[in-house]
């Protein structure tokens, strides 16, 4: 079975640059594979932050989480400086994911790739809805190139 290759910073239309700590490092001295989520959602909780205009934790109408993925490449290790690229893979009705990827320094080819598919929800109970014109609109101008069509 032939692996799709690593993706590369070009690919992706969103960064954030996030710091490895100690503590991220395992037995064998790289970054463990759970961390590589972490830097995942950071990144897109910043991202969602500043961009997205979803309010985490009060809002009417917010975003869960409904899936993650990690598909490792290299490895990194404290003390890496790393950004994560990010864009919009695919807009639903209800549901949209992202495509992330970790970058090593100054590498442009990425260490690991991951996917989150998000759903809007109402509150309370957390029954899906669509996505909101507005977001829908953001969402699309941080699309892949495929996922815009």
């Amino acid at each position: 079975m032939s692996r799709k290759p690593p993706g590369r910073r070009a690919d992706y239309r969103y960064f954030q640059t996030v710091t490895t700590r100690w503590k991220d490092n395992d037995l064998f001295g790289h970054v463990n594979n759970v961390e590589y989520l972490s830097f995942f959602d950071t990144a897109l909780t910043v991202f969602e932050m500043k961009h997205a205009g979803i309010d985490l934790i009060n809002g009417s109408i917010r975003c869960v989480m409904a899936e993650t993925s990690c598909r490792y490449h290299t490895s990194v290790s404290f003390p890496d400086v790393l950004t994560v690229g990010l864009r919009v893979a695919h807009l639903g009705n209800s549901s949209f994911s992202y495509d992330l990827a970790v970058f090593r320094e100054d590498e442009d080819i990425a260490a690991a790739e991951g996917r989150f598919v998000r759903v809007m929800v109402a509150m309370p109970g957390q029954r899906p809805v669509p996505i909101p014109a507005e977001l829908r609109v953001m969402l699309a101008s941080f699309a892949a190139p495929a996922a815009a069509a």
